[in-house]
């Protein structure tokens, strides 16, 4: 079993409602030039818009690239683009992958310094269920404990079997943000709430949407 299959499955809902949201929010047309930081083609194909898109990743581009799309490797934290390059910056569940609050500061840094409005979600820490674990509580436990215990005692773990390093490795890439870590790294934000349950599952930074 493939656990970002079921990292698809369960996400594809939410996806596709919050594309539409940002589609609707920012008026998006043919024209929009659009940065995702961190992103895949597959967003993209959840809107009926082909924008002016160009994707930053640490991994290459797929073989067949449309041709309304630039893919770059890069790192999200110094991004090879002059000021204002675009019109929005887009990134979904990336500034949580970054090891250090210093490296989540330095990607907020460029989304505000490359477009004068943006998109930015992440997951919210105050929310029960791990998400990049499958698992409930385990991401409230202490650093020292979720290296020992993720392997065995979530459901990623059940099924990717990592290693130790990977199991390490893994706790001290990914640093959730709540509310206020994220309202402090866009103080211009409004920061809104994607609800499951009636609890915040993600919280997302917007700026300059129109509607």
């Amino acid at each position: 079993m493939n656990i970002h299959a079921i990292h698809r499955y369960i996400g594809k809902f939410f996806r596709r409602k919050r594309m539409g949201e940002f589609a609707r929010m920012f008026g998006i047309a043919g024209q929009t030039r659009i940065l995702d930081i961190g992103g895949t083609l597959y967003n993209w194909s959840l809107i009926d818009v082909q924008v002016h898109l160009t994707i930053v990743n640490l991994s290459p581009p797929p073989a067949h690239l449309p041709d309304w799309v630039n893919w770059i490797v890069a790192d999200a934290c110094n991004l090879p683009f002059s000021d204002n390059t675009f019109d929005i910056v887009y990134s979904n569940s990336v500034i949580e992958h970054l090891f250090t609050r210093e490296a989540q500061q330095q990607m907020a840094r460029e989304v505000q310094r490359l477009a004068p409005k943006y998109y930015v979600q992440t997951p919210n820490s105050r929310f029960p269920v791990e998400p990049h674990y499958l698992t409930p509580f385990i991401h409230w436990l202490p650093v020292s404990l979720r290296k020992r215990m993720i392997r065995n005692f979530t459901l990623w773990g059940w099924i990717a079997r990592p290693s130790r390093d990977t199991c390490v490795r893994r706790v001290e890439e990914i640093q959730l943000l709540n509310e206020k870590e994220l309202r402090d790294l866009f103080p211009g934000a409004t920061i809104q709430h994607e609800r499951l349950a009636g609890l915040t599952k993600s919280l997302i930074a917007v700026k300059g949407a129109s509607v």
